[in-house]
């Protein structure tokens, strides 16, 4: 059964030109049928929309449906 996770990736950018670091919070909604699912979905997403990304981490917050 697929279930729609709520689910929060803290990330860090790392920018060389500057030597800056960047912190940011993405939300995902994911389909999965469990937990680790839904945990490596939102981490692939992530490492897709933030390629510069030196740290993520994320957290299943809570089951939406």
């Amino acid at each position: 059964m697929t279930h729609t996770f709520e689910v929060f990736v803290d990330i860090k950018e790392f920018f060389e030109a500057t030597n800056v670091f960047h912190n940011g919070t993405a939300r995902y909604e994911i389909d999965a049928e469990t937990i680790k699912q839904a945990d490596y979905m939102a981490r692939s997403q992530a490492l897709h929309d933030y390629p510069k990304g030196a740290e993520y981490d994320i957290r299943v917050t809570k089951v939406l449906k």
